[in-house]
Parts: C-alpha cells; sequence; structure tokens
C-alpha cells in the first residue's frame, strides 16, 4: 500500500511538474478590496498563537516562481493531501468551527490550508505571498483554501483538487483572504468571473 501511495504520489508531481509551461504563461491575479471580516475561526487561532496573525510583509512583487519553487509548491500540496486525512472540527475538537495544525494526522480544509502554508513559509516563501482565502464552492457550501502569490500568478492549494491550478482556472466564487501586509487582517476579492460567466450563458 505504501509502496502505491508513493507511486502515485511521484505520479501526480510528474504531471504536475509537466504543467510547467501552462503555470508560466499567462500570470493571473484576484482583484482584492478594502479590509473586511476576519473569519471566526482564523480570529481564534490567532488568539491561541498570536505570532501566526502578526507577520509583517513590505509591499513589493510576489516570490519568483522558478521552477525550484514550483517543485516545492507541488511537493508540498502534495506531501500533505497524502499525510493528512479528512476529519470535521466537530468529530475533531467538538466544535463547529476551529482553525488548527492538523499536528494530530486529521483536519478539514482550513486545517489543510495551515499546513500547507507552515511547511512552504519553512521553505523560505514569505508570509505575505501564502494567504488563507475563502471561497464559495458551486454548490454553495463554505470552503478554504492556501493562495500562493508568485511572480507568474496566483495559484491555489486545495485539499479537494489534486492539481494545483491558477486560481481562475478553479471552480470556486472567491470571497475574501488574509492581507499580503498583514497575517491578521483580511481583504475582499472582487472575483469578477461570475459576469464573465453569465454573459456567455
Amino acid at each position: 500500500m505504501k509502496m502505491t501511495r508513493g507511486k502515485l504520489l511521484l505520479l501526480a508531481m510528474a504531471m504536475q511538474l509537466s504543467a510547467w509551461g501552462t503555470a508560466s504563461a499567462a500570470p493571473a491575479f484576484m482583484h482584492t478590496g478594502g479590509r473586511t471580516t476576519q473569519p471566526v475561526g482564523h480570529y481564534d487561532f490567532c488568539q491561541r498563537i498570536p505570532a501566526e496573525c502578526n507577520e509583517r510583509t513590505l509591499k513589493g512583487p510576489p516570490v519568483e516562481l522558478t521552477r525550484k519553487l514550483w517543485a516545492t509548491i507541488i511537493n508540498v500540496n502534495n506531501s500533505v493531501n497524502t499525510r493528512i486525512k479528512p476529519r470535521t472540527d466537530l468529530e475533531n475538537y467538538g466544535v463547529e468551527e476551529y482553525w488548527a495544525y492538523p499536528d494530530n494526522g486529521y483536519g478539514d480544509c482550513e486545517d489543510y490550508g495551515l499546513e500547507k502554508r507552515r511547511e512552504l513559509m519553512a521553505a523560505g516563501v514569505p508570509a505575505g505571498d501564502l494567504l488563507m482565502t475563502v471561497v464559495r464552492q458551486p454548490n454553495g457550501d463554505g470552503h478554504a483554501v492556501l493562495t500562493v502569490r508568485t511572480s507568474l500568478g496566483e495559484f491555489i492549494l486545495d485539499n479537494l483538487e489534486p492539481k494545483v491550478l491558477a486560481w481562475n482556472e478553479t471552480v470556486y466564487t472567491y470571497l475574501k483572504r488574509q492581507s499580503t501586509e498583514n497575517s491578521g487582517v483580511w481583504v475582499t476579492i472582487n472575483d469578477g468571473r461570475d459576469d464573465a460567466v453569465a454573459s456567455v450563458r
């Protein structure tokens, strides 16, 4: 079983690395707005671990997306999605909403995102380029993903999707995310794709 899982992980990495040309083709960046409310779960997370929400990043260009960084992003996304087993906050912690690192091996969407953020920061990616993001799924349910800002666009690391996709290639409606300058502040996202989709229906 371990060999099979390892082979699948290597195959997934190879496929994603082969998509490098696509990643570098057309940069896509979200249009963000002003400050908005912080998700309750993230606020509680900040109260428990203040250092996680006091990271400041100076304004400037996003991290350069090199082949090496792309490989690291793919590896972290695949590794966390493989290692962590899905479990709701109610099952895991006995409460409806609880953001935490999945150190016990279980978690839900935001826990996957937080772990990917932690591992990519450890690999040298600035906090201001690793943004927890709240989206709406096509069925209307809320969901959390990690946005990685790079010189070649913004990419989404998701526990429901094995591939790392450009944000505008996903099926989600984007609502809000962490500020690029202050990890404890959240800003709105103006997802203009709904109008574009409606216009071709």
